[in-house]
């Protein structure tokens, strides 16, 4: 059955109720145009016509109430230049240069899919801010495009469903909520939590139906009192309540570790009136009903949030003991709520009129100048994603920052150049540290100084924000460039001999030409630059060039005598190990401490069983230093790239479902063997995960560390016992 009839009736009647300007014989030719171009493509289900995305595309931007014909009409083409032959000319001439223009930069979007890779993904990220910044609409097109493809997300195989679920949920829905739009910011994180929990997802929604008749009582009890209240009191109002979404009553379950019973606000009703005034009159008589919850009201109506978003928060608890949220808006307030940017993004004649400046994008774009790409992607989070907290200049203006953040942060929100004079901070009118946690309604004044030196190095610990601290890298990089290259020679030999190598390496010339092609510098003093002002760390400019090294057989111990020693009287085991002044030897690796390449180790004679490998940090290892009874031996690794050696790690966790899934699916991204994998509960919401997997040295073992300390819940990292 063709169903493409179907949405596009469902599409017209979308475009009739939002976006009466579009003319409906352009409309037409737009449909027909797009079912031509892709005649004989179907979509994953293998029976639908690939036309319908597109049309349920144009049907989701239409309905945020983007009353633009050209944003629905490029919905409506968007995938035409990607997936067939058209070209931007055809589309110009058919349907006008603006449409052809958003076509095309949606298809630099799709083209420039997600990577693992953190350079590839930064790229990604850059290029949607870029469009972003240049039109917004763009973006506001890709979103709606990627919510039809979650909503039908189940022809996809369950590999592709979590790895776009972890993307939407990660990226989408987040931009989702900075644009204001939150039913879609909603919808895709409940769709998203289905296949990356789909027991947990599942589980809350067999309670919410268990206990549905109750709530569905409690919230009519509700509901009644209010309406017959505001009808006394004269207020012209609509009111409705709803229970929470699933994805938003997941994380309060964690949050709170509580059960579907114990979630502090799972019902939220909304009060929409006419005027502001009514909205402060209603929250006057919500707490004259019920008792009021402290620290849980919010004003967002005097306060705005950066996304638009205006409403008053209360929660109150009713006569049941239940608590529930309400929210108290004007109609506007609810339009911009429900479709953020997109509700009040008006043209005429072809000119933006009411456009939101989009600071943040701006600020997004130039933080990744002269980062490192896996930082970039990390702090991202922050600075986009996170909770936000609100303060207030001297002059009453509100600067939006991410929660946590210090005085530092808000001066670098400022300008620069004043935070490169700031010598101190008053919060509230008194004197206070600038690493002094900021919070909501705070009024904060900056002193400065022209004798001021500029920011400390300790500064970039302190903020909170990625944009404060590229902003001081990037004075470092300009001011400071010889005590950068004298501070970043320092950290980077330290970190070679950490790793076991004589700095002198560095004196080959292949050495030092595959240094600056893999991390993109001129030359060896840009490199020790860019370690000292923050551009990269030392461990990383090791690890680009540490397979380069052990290839090369640049890796001697310091003592050169030793290792003409080494290499003529040991010879190396199947083992990876060498052994000082043993031919032949069986040589295995103690499960105490599970030594992997670039760690430091020792061998223990043992009777019958060869030599015990342990890592010179090992409790058991203590007596290798006076080696009393002589059975202690100097022992290295051999350097070979082709083994792979097993090792263990033991997480501190905080106790929640899925937790253990969670690590499961990060080491299944880093494509490890993976022997063993449990976990067990402690009481008093702790929990330990133990698990043990097969890694080439020390680089994998911190890569792997660093991904499982990014897992929500994990407290604490160590090695542990295979």
């Amino acid at each position: 059955m063709d169903l493409a009839p179907v949405y596009y009736k469902n599409l017209q009647e979308a475009v009739h109720r939002y976006a009466p300007s579009l003319d409906m014989e352009t409309l037409e030719l737009a449909y027909y145009f797009a079912a031509d171009k892709h005649h004989g493509l179907y979509r994953k289900d293998k029976v639908s016509l690939y036309v319908i995305h597109p049309l349920a595309t144009a049907t989701i931007v239409a309905e945020m109430g983007l009353d633009d014909p050209d944003t629905i009409l490029a919905a409506l083409l968007h995938d035409t230049i990607e997936d067939t032959q058209t070209s931007n000319d055809e589309l110009t001439k058919l349907f006008g240069p603006k449409v052809a223009e958003l076509v095309e930069g949606v298809t630099k979007l799709t083209r420039a899919n997600f990577s693992t890779q953190a350079d590839e993904q930064m790229e990604n990220l850059r290029k949607m801010f870029m469009a972003m910044s240049h039109d917004i609409r763009v973006i506001l097109i890709k979103i709606a495009d990627r919510l039809h493809n979650m909503r039908t997300m189940q022809f996809q195989t369950p590999e592709k469903q979590r790895s776009k679920s972890l993307e939407t949920m990660e990226i989408y829905a987040p931009l989702a909520h900075r644009l204001g739009m939150q039913r879609v910011k909603w919808e895709l994180e409940d769709i998203s939590l289905r296949y990356l929990d789909p027991v947990g997802y599942q589980e809350i929604t067999d309670q919410l139906s268990a206990k549905q008749a109750s709530s569905e009582a409690f919230m009519a009890n509700v509901q009644e009192t209010l309406t017959k209240r505001m009808a006394d009191m004269g207020i012209h109002c609509t009111i409705y309540g709803r229970i929470k979404h699933i994805d938003s009553i997941y994380r309060n379950m964690y949050n709170q570790n509580a059960q579907l019973d114990g979630v502090y606000d799972l019902y939220a009703f909304r009060i929409i009136v006419d005027d502001i005034a009514d909205c402060y009159t209603a929250l006057g008589q919500v707490h004259d009903l019920y008792n009021l919850i402290p620290g849980r009201f919010k004003d967002y109506i005097s306060t705005p949030k950066p996304n638009m978003y205006q409403s008053l928060h209360t929660t109150v608890i009713g006569r049941d003991g239940i608590p529930f949220e309400v929210q108290i808006r004007t109609w506007q307030m609810h339009q911009v709520a429900e479709y953020g940017v997109a509700a009040h993004w008006k043209y005429k004649d072809g000119v933006k009129t009411g456009e939101e400046d989009y600071e943040w994008v701006r600020r997004l774009l130039e933080n990744q100048q002269d980062t490192d790409a896996e930082d970039f992607i990390s702090s991202l989070k922050i600075d986009m994603f996170n909770d936000e907290v609100f303060v207030f200049t001297p002059k009453g203006k509100v600067i939006s920052l991410p929660a946590g953040s210090t005085p530092i942060d808000f001066v670098y929100a400022i300008h620069s150049a004043v935070g490169n004079r700031m010598v101190g901070a008053k919060v509230n009118s008194r004197m206070v540290g600038i690493d002094t946690r900021l919070e909501n309604g705070d009024i904060v004044e900056i002193l400065t100084s022209n004798t001021a030196k500029g920011p400390s190095r300790d500064w970039l610990n302190l903020c909170k924000s990625n944009s404060s601290r590229i902003k001081i890298k990037q004075w470092f990089k300009k001011e400071r460039r010889e005590e950068n290259i004298a501070h970043g020679k320092a950290s980077f030999e330290s970190e070679l001999r950490h790793a076991g190598y004589n700095p002198s390496v560095l004196s080959d010339p292949e050495i030092e030409k595959a240094l600056l092609q893999k991390l993109s510098q001129s030359s060896i003093e840009d490199v020790y630059a860019a370690i000292g002002y923050g551009g990269m760390t030392a461990l990383k400019a090791v690890n680009r060039i540490r397979d380069d090294l052990q290839r090369m057989h640049k890796a001697p111990p310091q003592n050169e005598k030793l290792l003409t020693q080494i290499h003529t009287t040991a010879r190396k085991n199947e083992s990876g190990v060498i052994v000082e002044g043993m031919d032949r030897c069986m040589v295995k690796f103690a499960r105490c401490c599970t030594p992997v390449p670039g760690d430091a180790i020792v061998g223990f004679i043992t009777k019958g069983f060869g030599i015990s490998v342990h890592r010179q940090d090992c409790p058991n290892a203590a007596g290798a230093k006076d080696n009393k009874d002589g059975r202690w031996v100097q022992v290295h690794w051999s350097g070979s790239q082709d083994e792979r050696f097993s090792t263990s790690l033991e997480l501190e966790v905080s106790d929640r479902d899925n937790l253990v899934l969670d690590v499961a699916t990060v080491l299944a991204g880093q494509k490890l063997h993976v022997s063993e994998l449990s976990g067990r509960s402690l009481g008093d919401g702790r929990g330990i995960v133990s698990l043990t997997f097969e890694i080439r040295d020390t680089a994998d073992l911190e890569a792997v560390q660093r991904r499982l300390s990014t897992i929500k819940g994990v407290r604490k990292i160590r090695r542990g016992r295979a």
